[in-house]
């Protein structure tokens, strides 16, 4: 089954073209078309911008794709496309130009989870995932725990109660002056700094439920900067702000992630979202989870942020299962789309 891909839940148009048999799926092509310069200067993603760079680049990255992948139309399947959440705007680009497509060649439309996509995106090009499994999904916008029993059966173990990882991340960058998105950047300058400097907090790790919080770990390095501003000053400095934070942020996740695994029985850990590329995140999961005997299982770096390659992946797998597909007028582009209420046969 060839099943083509769209996504345009923020500020990447992605589009994939993959290819499902029997137990694996083979991803033929994708591109990926990032928006980072274009909203850099704001300091943010600006949802208008978005939309309308969503709108001029699409149609000739379809095209593209299947001149890349030697394929036509005749060879297509299927269409999937990111249904929510999202910004709303971007999403109802994706989805009516994919309802557009559907409706001109005929083609059955798979509306997809953004988030399912991220917690299945490891499992890409090999055998599907093991089940049960915990996944850490840690990005711009969500930071959640996830116990994935199968496709379509997840249970919310634990989530943000404020800023997600990667908001902190993008706030920090900003006073720090590294720029956006923050994520790369304090890694980038995490590198050349000395992550024992600083002594952050590390919130919420002494609480036995699942949660997490970032927003405090963010002020600590205001106040930081406040009471020592000759810190930004110094390319030390800000290197060493950025080491410590982002060492207090991968210690929060990678705790909260093994203590899931304990708690639910589960050996087998997956990471997923934007910041699971984190170098550091990614050394110390792969160490603790050598120690306590958890298998740890991560997407490939380009697989991590945004991209059609999962929505498609996620698709192949609902098809797989036999799970049915919603009639186009029973479902539509949602910017709010709780991942709990996605089960097994419905979107």
């Amino acid at each position: 089954m060839n099943i083509l891909a769209i996504e345009t839940s923020c500020d990447e148009s992605a589009v994939a073209l993959l290819a499902g048999a029997g137990r694996q799926a083979t991803l033929i092509g994708e591109r990926i078309a990032s928006q980072v310069a274009l909203h850099a200067r704001f300091g943010g993603v600006v949802p208008e911008l978005a939309s309308r760079e969503h709108l001029r680049a699409l149609p000739p990255m379809v095209e593209a794709l299947l001149v890349d992948c030697r394929r036509d139309w005749r060879d297509i399947d299927a269409i999937a496309v990111t249904a929510g959440p999202g910004l709303m705007g971007a999403l109802l680009v994706g989805v009516s130009y994919a309802r557009g497509l559907a409706a001109a060649s005929g083609l059955p439309l798979i509306p997809v989870h953004h988030l399912e996509g991220h917690l299945l995106a490891a499992g890409i090009g090999g055998d599907p995932l093991p089940q049960p499994s915990v996944t850490l999904l840690v990005s711009g916008g969500h930071t959640l725990l996830v116990r994935v029993d199968g496709v379509g059966r997840y249970r919310l173990l634990g989530q943000t109660v404020d800023d997600a990882a990667g908001e902190c991340f993008d706030k920090c960058a900003r006073m720090l002056g590294l720029g956006y998105p923050g994520g790369p950047a304090i890694a980038d300058a995490a590198a050349r700094g000395e992550a024992a400097r600083f002594a952050f907090p590390r919130p919420m790790l002494r609480k036995p439920n699942l949660h997490f919080s970032f927003s405090g770990l963010k002020t600590a390095v205001a106040y930081l900067l406040r009471d020592q501003p000759d810190l930004l000053a110094s390319a030390d400095g800000v290197a060493d702000v950025a080491a410590s934070l982002q060492q207090a942020i991968c210690e929060v996740l990678a705790t909260k992630a093994l203590a899931a695994c304990r708690q639910q029985g589960v050996d087998d850990l997956v990471i997923a979202g934007g910041v699971a590329a984190n170098r550091r995140l990614r050394e110390m999961l792969a160490a603790r989870c050598g120690r306590q005997g958890v298998r740890l299982h991560l997407p490939r770096g380009s697989h991590c942020t945004d991209n059609a390659a999962m929505i498609a992946y996620a698709a192949w797998l609902r098809h797989r299962q036999g799970l049915p597909i919603p009639a186009r007028d029973r479902w539509d582009a949602r910017a709010r789309w709780p991942l709990d209420s996605v089960v097994a046969g419905t979107v």
